[in-house]
């Protein structure tokens, strides 16, 4: 997880930080999901507890905010995914765990 302590991107505008927390109202605790990624390729999984938006610092010390969100892999329960949710550009509900 250490590649994820520094954000590429954090955010500090209302709006962008109103379309992540709406991200985190759409992925609650033992939801089976499938999102598409900002590069395109997609995952499915159960998210393991829902996001919450933190402070974070950029590598050149910006600070704003962000999210992480634990998705566990809905083929390979075992692998999880931990991902920025910013990167985040489209989230399908496929149900509950």
């Amino acid at each position: 997880m250490s590649q994820l302590q520094l954000p590429d991107r954090v955010f500090t505008q209302a709006a962008d930080v109103a379309l992540l927390e709406a991200n985190i109202a759409a992925l609650p605790d033992e939801a089976i999901v499938q999102l598409t990624m900002d590069d395109g390729s997609a995952l499915r999984g159960v998210v393991a507890t829902r996001p919450s938006a933190q402070i974070f610092r950029t590598s050149d010390g910006q600070e704003g905010i962000n999210a992480v969100l634990r998705l566990d892999d809905l083929e390979h329960p075992e692998h999880a995914h931990y991902l920025w949710l910013d990167r985040v550009r489209d989230i399908f509900p496929l149900g509950s765990a």
